[in-house]
């Protein structure tokens, strides 16, 4: 008996016509998605595209990643640079919004591309890794300017460099004295968690105090190998935060919505922002009004641990940063409880 050879590995689908082959589009759709995916990139990998239900409309995970004649269709709201990075960005990959922290973005790359992502429009394509010399500038500015605590890594995806890369960054950010925090923001261990290796984790080693934002939309989404993935970040002393999205008809209902915050505290995420949609252009199927989720918030309140409450925030168009903007309990006949009743608060003497 022969062994038979082993199969090639599976790629991430890159094309509409790649994902009318996977089954996951009707044929006859790809020349309009052509249309998207010409202006926006596309990119679903593997493991994601196993979870979607080509036979459910609704499916929330096909509806997160897989491209949409809708997003061509422009909202008098739209705002070409929605949260102020192209405002705000003093060098290339620099993005200095608040006086003690700044965004560090080396790459524009992802695993997979997000139909509602605010920076839809500069993700993937062929210049999207900071050259050399461009990568040395933006840490000299971060040297330069003293008042930096704390810098984000994000992108694109920083867990898609390679790792000697990654460790030459984490390596340089360490030796800068004034900053004391990295925080990475990454859907790598959600969306291709074979990523999360010894090579990898062995890069993320420093002395400074990291963090991990961790990108979640859906409880279906935390698959055994996303759950290993992030076990495997816990157990290497990496505290995991949750970065989850509102979004109409993915989780903007009190059943998903719980059952994601209590899947990521499971798995040792805590839930951190519940982002309300950005203004980003072609995405206006994915709002919905402010009141519904202070609404799915105060359900969130009511029905599950403080563990599980992320703060449900608003990132001001134009980039003037990130407001809360979660329902409020106190008013001029006191204090509302997790079910709904009004005792009085405060005391006279304190008002």
């Amino acid at each position: 008996m022969t062994d038979r050879p082993a199969s090639p590995p599976r790629r991430t689908l890159r094309s509409p016509a790649a994902l009318a082959e996977a089954g996951l589009i009707p044929p006859e759709t790809v020349a309009a998605l052509d249309r998207v995916a010409a202006r926006f990139s596309v990119a679903v990998t593997p493991l994601l595209a196993d979870l979607m239900d080509p036979a459910d409309p609704a499916d929330p995970i096909a509806r997160q990643f897989l491209p949409d004649a809708r997003e061509l269709e422009d909202a008098p709201e739209d705002h070409p640079d929605p949260i102020g990075d192209q405002r705000f960005s003093p060098v290339k990959g620099i993005v200095h919004r608040y006086p003690d922290r700044v965004l560090l973005t080396p790459l524009r790359h992802c695993p997979v591309y997000c139909r509602f992502c605010f920076r839809r429009e500069t993700v993937g394509g062929g210049e999207a890794v900071l050259s050399e010399a461009e990568l040395a500038a933006a840490l000299d500015y971060i040297r330069a300017h003293e008042s930096v605590w704390e810098v984000v890594i994000t992108g694109g995806d920083p867990l898609m460099l390679p790792p000697a890369r990654l460790a030459g960054l984490m390596a340089a950010l360490e030796a800068i004295p004034h900053v004391a925090v990295i925080r990475l923001h990454s859907r790598v261990p959600i969306s291709d968690p074979a990523r999360i290796d010894t090579a990898l984790l062995a890069a993320l080693a420093t002395e400074k105090a990291l963090w991990l934002a961790v990108h979640c939309n859906h409880a279906r989404e935390l698959t055994a190998a996303a759950e290993t993935a992030l076990r495997r970040l816990s157990l290497a002393g990496i505290p995991l935060l949750g970065q989850t999205v509102l979004l109409k008809g993915v989780n903007d209902d009190a059943a998903s919505l719980e059952a994601v915050m209590r899947a990521l505290v499971k798995n040792r995420v805590k839930p951190y922002y519940l982002h309300h949609p950005d203004l980003a252009p072609g995405t206006g199927h994915f709002r919905l009004p402010i009141v519904r989720g202070q609404a799915l918030m105060r359900h969130l309140r009511g029905r599950a641990s403080g563990l599980c409450q992320p703060s449900y925030i608003l990132d001001i168009p134009g980039g003037h940063g990130k407001s809360p903007i979660g329902p409020t309990y106190l008013s001029d006949q006191g204090i509302e409880d997790w079910q709904g009743q009004i005792h009085p608060y405060p005391p006279p003497q304190l008002r």
